[in-house]
């Protein structure tokens, strides 16, 4: 597997996440405050455009781990939790970094 598969998971998981926060506070300040109305919109659909392009990186990096449906449903779905996905984004590239092709070690030869 090459790096930049990670490298594209890892960006749309933060950026994904980030603009999930950013969508909670609108929606407080949207029905808790009566404010902010069009805004909530524009950001809800960035948000959405960004969570399918976090879905198909997403898929990619579990396709090619070869990870168990479970996983990687958890992995998919993580992206609509707030802060959950920070959390996923560590533990997966804590289990996808072995697998990276020239960050194995080679084998020696005796």
């Amino acid at each position: 597997m090459k790096r930049s598969v990670l490298t594209r998971y890892r960006a749309m998981a933060y950026v994904t996440a980030v603009m999930l926060l950013v969508l909670c506070t609108c929606m407080v300040f949207k029905y808790g405050f009566g404010m902010g109305k069009d805004l909530t919109l524009v950001v809800s659909q960035i948000h959405g455009v960004l969570y399918i392009i976090y879905l198909v990186f997403a898929f990619d990096l579990g396709s090619k781990a070869k990870w168990k449906f479970g996983k990687l449903l958890w992995v998919l779905v993580s992206g609509t939790i707030p802060t959950a996905a920070f959390f996923v984004e560590r533990q997966v590239v804590r289990e996808v970094e072995p697998l990276i092709a020239g960050d194995a070690p080679e084998p020696v030869n005796a």
